[in-house]
C-alpha cells in the first residue's frame, strides 16, 4: 500500500512541486493545506502517514501546526520543508517533534530520501 501523505505549504506552486515528486516515486498524496490551521484539520480527518509542513505560513505557522498535531498523535511523522535561512526555525521545528527537514527549493532525491528515512523505510 502507498504512503499517506498530506502537503502543507502556503504556495500551490511548492504545494504541486512536492506532489510531483511524491507521485512520481510511488507516494499517494491525500490531501493538502495551504497554512497550519487548516493542515491541523486535514490530518484531523485523513490521518495521513506522513506531513510535509512549511515553516513559515499565514494563519498559523508550521511549528504551532506541528504542536498541535504532536498533541493529537504522538506519533505523528512530519517532515518540515523550510528556505534557506530559517535553521533557528528548523531547530525549534526539531525540538516540537519534526522527524527532519527539507530545504527549498527542493531536490527530488532529498526529499524522497528524508521520507524514507521518516518512514523507516
Amino acid at each position: 500500500m502507498a504512503n499517506r501523505i498530506l502537503i502543507v505549504d502556503d504556495a500551490a506552486f511548492m504545494r504541486m512541486m512536492i506532489r510531483d515528486i511524491l507521485t512520481k516515486n510511488g507516494f499517494e498524496v491525500v490531501g493538502e493545506a495551504q497554512d497550519g490551521a487548516q493542515a491541523v484539520e486535514k490530518f484531523k480527518e485523513l490521518r495521513p502517514d506522513l506531513v510535509t509542513m512549511d515553516i513559515t505560513m499565514p494563519e498559523m505557522d508550521g511549528i504551532a501546526a506541528l504542536k498541535e498535531i504532536k498533541n493529537m498523535d504522538a506519533n505523528a511523522r512530519v517532515i518540515m520543508c523550510s528556505a534557506m535561512g530559517q535553521q533557528a526555525m528548523v531547530i525549534d521545528a526539531i525540538q516540537a517533534g519534526a522527524k527532519d527537514f527539507i530545504v527549498k527549493p527542493f531536490q527530488a532525491d532529498r526529499v524522497i530520501e528524508a521520507i524514507n528515512k521518516t518512514l523507516g523505510m
